[in-house]
C-alpha cells in the first residue's frame, strides 16, 4: 500500500490537468488503490484493444490507460478510461456499450462492481 503522501509527491509531477483531478477525486472517495496507480509513472498505463475487452469477465471495465479500436465488441459493456482512439469509440457506439472517463465513473458509482485493468 502507499501512502497519500507518496501519492501527492506523484501527483505533483503530473502535466495532465484530468489526471491530477481524477487522482484528487479518487483519494477524496478513499480509493487510494486507484489513486496510487493513476499516479504511477505513464510508462505503466496500458493500451488495450477491443477484443481483449471482449474476453475480460464484466460488465463495468475500467481502464488505465487507453482504449484502442482493434478487434470487435460483442456484448453490451459500460467501458471507463483514461482515453479512447477514434476507431475505438466508433465501434464502442456501434455496439451501444456506454464510454466514459475515469472521473465521470468515479462520480457516478464510486467504482462498485468495477473490473479494474492495468
Amino acid at each position: 500500500m502507499i501512502s497519500k503522501t507518496q501519492i501527492r509527491k506523484r501527483t505533483l509531477k503530473k502535466r495532465n490537468p484530468e489526471i491530477v483531478e481524477t487522482i484528487k477525486l479518487a483519494k477524496e472517495n478513499k480509493l487510494l488503490e486507484l489513486a496510487k496507480k493513476l499516479s504511477s509513472p505513464k510508462s505503466n498505463y496500458k493500451n488495450i484493444n477491443l477484443d481483449e475487452l471482449n474476453k475480460t469477465e464484466g460488465n463495468k471495465i475500467l481502464v488505465i490507460g487507453k482504449v484502442l479500436g482493434q478487434g470487435d465488441i460483442e456484448r453490451k459493456i459500460t467501458v471507463a478510461a483514461l482515453s479512447f482512439s477514434k476507431q475505438a469509440q466508433e465501434k464502442l457506439k456501434n455496439s451501444k456499450c456506454e464510454i466514459k472517463t475515469i472521473k465521470q465513473e468515479i462520480k457516478d458509482s464510486k467504482l462498485k462492481g468495477v473490473k479494474i485493468i492495468q
